[in-house]
């Protein structure tokens, strides 16, 4: 089968599914105190809260034997994770084929502000977007 032009680039697509956003895979948000914010979500909430935060499952409505989830953390104010942004949240896309996002991305001139790294649970990239906010793209294994 023949690779179909990209819509951004006008070049092929890289091989495997379209590269692209599949959903959001965490909300990241900064806190004076971490621990005391989880414990008022589990407390107040109840929200099942461990030492990163929460984590909420769902399927697929496409494919229900797909279980997806969306990772919720209060981060330390102060934490240079988020930088070089100057928000005090970050938003987790869950995406698909993450080296062939990279690479459409970095064609179209996207900064990107680290390699990709793999996990035992996905590869993470972190890039700017148009308002120079860090966003972290995270295909899951």
């Amino acid at each position: 089968m023949a690779a179909q032009p990209s819509e951004t680039t006008g070049s092929p697509a890289p091989h495997g599914p379209t590269p692209k956003v599949t959903g959001i895979g965490g909300i990241f948000f900064l806190t004076d105190n971490p621990a005391a914010t989880r414990e008022w979500y589990a407390r107040h909430l109840g929200l099942d809260t461990n030492d990163w935060g929460a984590t909420f499952e769902s399927r697929n409505a496409e494919r229900p034997e797909e279980v997806t989830t969306l990772q919720w953390s209060p981060f330390q104010t102060g934490s240079d994770y988020f930088a070089p942004s100057r928000k005090e949240f970050m938003i987790n896309y869950r995406v698909q084929n993450i080296e062939g996002l990279v690479a459409q991305l970095r064609a179209n001139g996207v900064t990107i502000l680290d390699s990709i790294e793999s996990f035992d649970y996905g590869k993470f990239v972190h890039i700017l977007d148009a308002d120079g906010n860090k966003l972290e793209l995270w295909e899951p294994s």
